[in-house]
């Protein structure tokens, strides 16, 4: 993997993907409909009522006998096609872990997505300040927007943050014992964040899947997006994927030289501006 970053590749395939993504999950009711509808006549009007007002191409025929058009479908299959794309073409920045393999292409292509992710949030707050403040004609749908994206942010960070081993880690006793025994605790942790993971699944994949995700929970605003119906099943998606990464990591880092870690560690630029944006000298 090269180290020359930000080339065009870089941009369009974590776009493409947010975009595809974006419509996938808008239209999830439609999927359901078409591949998993309620028995119960309520709930299946119930979900069949929020993909008519929530659809955005409601004049297209659905296929396959379902409700899903050719459009919603369409962005189904890129997602896989684009992943393919984007874990072959993302490179490894300087600042970024360099002791990585091929298996964590997925978590440095889901890295640049939320980047992308960032992006559009922010884009979003500033339109919405420009429409409030300058129009004077605030949205109905701006804030929780933020809200949505923000949550998908703070998840798919926690992916790529233990790819890059930049969780916090206390080395007090780390550096002190010798590597056999940093082995036993890295071993120990891994063990007891799957177990974490596991429990998380195991206790709440019915509420989250069947009452939330299936019934198709939605905010309760104006705008009324569905967060409920779709970051509370991502959390348990992405804590699985957190878990799988932090036993490769566990795989990849066994036969590395422990690392020494001190006070000269610390970015004395990055020291400097944190004193002058607190006003000490």
């Amino acid at each position: 993997m090269k180290q020359q970053t930000g080339g065009l590749w870089e941009w369009v395939v974590p776009f493409s993907f947010v975009v595809c993504a974006s419509w996938a999950i808008w239209h999830l009711p439609a999927y359901i409909l078409t591949i998993a509808p309620h028995e119960n006549a309520s709930k299946l009007g119930q979900v069949n009522a929020i993909h008519q007002t929530k659809d955005v191409t409601p004049n297209l025929p659905g296929l396959f006998g379902g409700v899903a058009d050719i459009v919603d479908w369409l962005a189904v299959a890129m997602l896989p096609v684009l992943i393919l794309i984007g874990m072959r073409t993302v490179k490894v920045a300087q600042m970024e872990f360099q002791h990585w393999r091929a298996i964590d292409r997925i978590a440095l292509f889901f890295g640049r997505v939320t980047m992308m992710l960032i992006i559009s949030m922010t884009l979003v707050m500033l339109y919405e300040v420009f429409v409030r403040y300058a129009l004077e004609q605030p949205t109905l749908w701006a804030n929780e927007l933020t809200l949505w994206i923000g949550g998908f942010v703070f998840l798919l960070s926690g992916f790529y943050g233990m790819q890059q081993r930049s969780h916090i880690r206390i080395f007090l006793l780390y550096d002190a014992v010798p590597r056999w025994l940093q082995k036993v605790f890295d071993t120990t942790w891994t063990i007891i964040f799957v177990l974490f993971a596991v429990g998380l699944v195991f206790g709440s994949y019915k509420q989250v899947f069947i009452t939330k995700f299936y019934n198709w929970e939605m905010f309760g605003t104006a705008f009324d997006p569905p967060i409920p119906a779709t970051v509370q099943p991502a959390v348990l998606i992405i804590i699985c994927l957190v878990a799988l990464q932090s036993v490769l990591n566990l795989i990849s880092d066994w036969n590395l030289e422990p690392e020494v870690h001190s006070v000269d560690d610390i970015d004395q630029e990055e020291l400097e501006a944190i004193k002058r944006s607190v006003g000490a000298e």
